[in-house]
């Protein structure tokens, strides 16, 4: 007889598991699958492990140049094994924490692969091929994403590799080309770049980090070039072949065709959603563009009854964070609770290389292409006493106000701690708060937070620390 349940998640990622919680506080019986383990991509191979790989650079950075410190730090050296068995570490430990929450939540796990049955049944399929049925009364997919390629270009996990295989390597590499220059290729680009690594970036757009505000691109680009990497904006890439030195990648600029010669290859060039597998043909649930179609305003039900997706398998943002958002808002619709609508243009972007880049909101680029009446306030790091004192100069706030009433069009960051303090100003852009209230939070001294104080109070010509 097939176990039954009230809520069914298939994929174990953040929007699963805490989608899975979430049932579970509201007293459905709920059950998880996933076929590897709790946590998903992002807690096992993506966002927790690439940001202690990440601190590991940072922290190399720092020691290279204790000098500048008046510290005497003598032959700076790192153990390249290490760095990867912290990381790994640090994954471990979190996965074992979700373990521990799906028990304190009485949420059933279940390791397998799903395939979703018509009449509201789930098919799992167990490592040693035995197949069980579950009956649900709401099935949620959340099986997520992986790393896409271009066309032709074939992600051999050896020479051409893709993010997961970046952060486990077992050598560390001399050289390394970065095709995409989105917040996962600049992050490794970073981390090997302060390692030791040659690495090239390769970006289709006319400038790294294409969905950011270019004055936050622009910094991040001469801090990279400053550590040797070499950036090649506008190359449309062709082709990435195995060759003697390891890889080539041969591109398009200017409508000539050039190459790049490195021990890897890295493809960072997005994601695209996990749909194959699922049954989704099989029971006529709507796909469009690699992603499950979804009603965002109800739930993320899909165009068949009890059956509903949330995060990067419905399609963009692909972010962590929304998927979480995304789960609590479903289970809370499955649940009766009539959740507000998820407001995507106050959601919080970060990339975590040094300095850190953060963003909600829009850009200035995209104010002027939708011909909005704006008011700009920027603040530097290097008027910052904070900054300075922490050896952080680099960066700026930047903040986007409508003209009229004041309000947070955009918000941009980038800086040493960029990615936490943005979460003031997605706050301030949730309620609606306007250039005037952010002037006027008195805010501590020194922090690097008072740039936002100053930013605000630059946009309306009263900054006291820099020139208006």
């Amino acid at each position: 007889m097939a176990s039954t349940f009230d809520v069914v998640v298939i994929g174990g990622g953040p929007g699963g598991y805490v989608a899975a919680i979430r049932a579970a506080q509201l007293k459905l019986k709920t059950a998880v699958i996933e076929r590897d383990r709790l946590g998903g991509i992002c807690l096992n191979w993506g966002c927790i492990p690439t940001k202690a790989l990440l601190k590991n650079a940072e922290v190399f950075d720092k020691l290279s140049h204790g000098k500048e410190w008046g510290i005497s730090v003598e032959n700076v050296s790192f153990d390249f094994g290490t760095i990867i068995k912290r990381s790994r570490g640090v994954a471990d430990r979190m996965a074992s924490g979700i373990d521990f929450l799906m028990k304190k939540n009485a949420v059933t796990p279940i390791s397998g692969t799903a395939k979703v049955l018509k009449g509201n049944r789930v098919e799992v399929t167990k490592a040693d091929g035995k197949k069980d049925i579950i009956d649900a009364k709401h099935i949620i997919i959340a099986t997520g994403a992986r790393p896409r390629s271009l066309p032709g270009v074939t992600i051999d996990g050896q020479n051409i590799i893709s993010s997961r295989e970046a952060m486990s390597l077992t050598q560390f590499p001399k050289s390394l080309a970065v095709v995409g220059a989105g917040a996962i290729g600049i992050e490794f680009a970073y981390f090997y770049s302060v390692l030791g690594t040659k690495v090239t970036v390769l970006e289709y757009a006319d400038s790294i980090l294409p969905v950011e505000d270019k004055e936050m691109s622009r910094v991040v680009a001469a801090q990279l070039k400053k550590r040797g990497v070499e950036i090649i904006t506008g190359a449309a890439v062709k082709s990435v072949e195995k060759s003697k030195t390891g890889t080539t990648v041969t591109y398009e600029i200017g409508g000539k065709a050039k190459t790049v010669e490195a021990e890897k290859t890295l493809m960072a060039v997005g994601v695209v959603g996990n749909v194959e597998g699922l049954g989704l043909e099989d029971i006529g649930v709507q796909v469009e563009r690699g992603a499950i179609k979804v009603d965002k305003n109800a739930g993320y039900k899909t165009n068949v009854p009890g059956v509903y997706a949330i995060g990067d398998v419905s399609g963009p943002p692909w972010l962590a964070h929304v998927a979480s958002a995304e789960g609590v808002n479903c289970v809370d619709y499955i649940g009766g609770l009539k959740p507000h609508a998820i407001d995507y243009g106050t959601i919080p972007g970060c990339t975590y290389c040094q300095p850190q880049v953060a963003s909600v909101g829009i850009t200035e680029e995209k104010a002027k292409e939708q011909k909005i009446e704006y008011k700009v306030g920027k603040f530097p790091f290097t008027a910052s006493g904070k900054a300075v004192a922490a050896g952080e100069p680099d960066g700026m706030v930047k903040i986007i106000f409508g003209k009229k009433y004041g309000e947070v069009l955009g918000a941009h960051i980038v800086g040493s701690e960029a990615t936490e303090m943005i979460a003031e100003l997605a706050l301030a852009k949730s309620l609606e708060a306007t250039v005037e209230d952010i002037h006027h939070c008195i805010h501590a001294h020194p922090t690097l937070s008072e740039a936002v104080m100053e930013a605000a109070a630059a946009a309306e010509g009263m900054a006291i620390h820099i020139p208006n």
